[in-house]
């Protein structure tokens, strides 16, 4: 079993329909919930989690709401880069949604997003701020910052451990049986997601072992390239001149205790900078870092009353 063989159990009224995005490299898959016949929202899940993210909280928003869900490249069942090339996560991210915007022709998008997801939005917003009507940021302000010599001194280590990676054959990769990937899963999270709320996400995160592996169990979907991020930090300089060129409406949902930040003063100043040229609504809920999944009902009233307002 992996978890996407059984049926799904959705409210009366909730629909999802699994959608494939063509790219130059392959394809981004999605999940398109609420009616077709309306523009989406567009929904960014975190660092190497995938679409699944938004399983519980979709379904307690209003049945007409309409979300595409997407898996970013390297996550869940999108194309994975070409050998060769390298994820810059943040700036990629940008550019894929910008191909998504110009595939469906759409004029102006709003968007929701957590961690990860949460920053692209962001920086979506910024850098195209006539054409964002609003942004809905879960637990995160902006693009991770680091300092100037924290990011320096992690470059060579990064571009190796990316250079490792590509070496990494079918033949090499791990293979678990479910329920210790689950294990390997949860650990991850550290408390973050539940044991059932993995399961979620791993419908779209994990795949039976390749057969020419000759291997039993399940291996990991994503791309092990994505776990070098290094190289695509900024500034706290640069993170506030994104923010001053944002002008469409903001929440920002922080969950407590959520991500222990390194510096939340980064956070705060992101949040200010907003407040400066347009209208934020800034909510601190109970959570944990994924909030959306492990307590939707903490924020889907939020965000309903945010959707309607705005």
């Amino acid at each position: 079993m992996n978890g996407r063989e059984t049926k799904e159990e959705l409210p009366v009224g909730v629909s999802v329909e699994e959608i494939v995005i063509p790219v130059p490299w392959g394809h981004v898959a999605g999940r398109w919930w609420g009616p077709r016949n309306k523009q989406p929202i567009i929904a960014i899940h975190g660092w190497q989690d995938n679409a699944g993210t938004w399983d519980n909280l979709i379904p307690q928003l209003p049945a007409n709401t309409s979300v595409l869900a997407i898996d970013l490249p390297g996550h869940g069942l999108s194309s994975h880069y070409p050998s060769g090339m390298l994820y810059y996560v943040f700036w990629d991210g940008i550019v894929l949604l910008r191909r998504i915007v110009r595939h469906f022709r759409w004029e102006k998008v709003s968007l929701i997003g957590h961690s990860l997801g949460g920053a692209l939005s962001f920086m979506y917003a910024a850098s195209y701020p006539d054409e964002v009507d609003r942004i809905i940021c879960i637990d995160i302000a902006s693009p991770a910052v680091r300092p100037p010599d924290n990011m320096v001194v992690a470059t060579g280590w990064s571009i190796n451990k990316l250079l490792d990676y590509e070496k990494l054959t079918e033949d090499k990769i791990p293979c678990y049986e479910y329920e210790e990937m689950i294990d390997i899963v949860v650990d991850a999270y550290k408390g973050s997601v539940s044991r059932e709320n993995c399961k979620v996400l791993m419908k779209r995160g994990m795949s039976p072992a390749p057969s020419n592996a000759k291997k039993q169990g399940f291996y990991f979907k994503r791309d092990p390239r994505l776990k070098v991020s290094g190289l695509a930090m900024m500034s706290i300089e640069t993170a506030l001149e994104y923010a001053s060129q944002i002008r469409c409406k903001v929440l920002n949902i922080r969950a407590i205790p959520g991500q222990n930040w390194e510096r939340l003063d980064y956070y705060t100043k992101i949040i200010d900078k907003l407040k400066e040229t347009t209208d934020v609504i800034y909510m601190e809920v109970e959570g944990t870092h994924h909030v959306q999944l492990n307590a939707p009902e903490n924020i889907s009233n939020i965000i309903e009353d945010f959707l309607e307002e705005y």
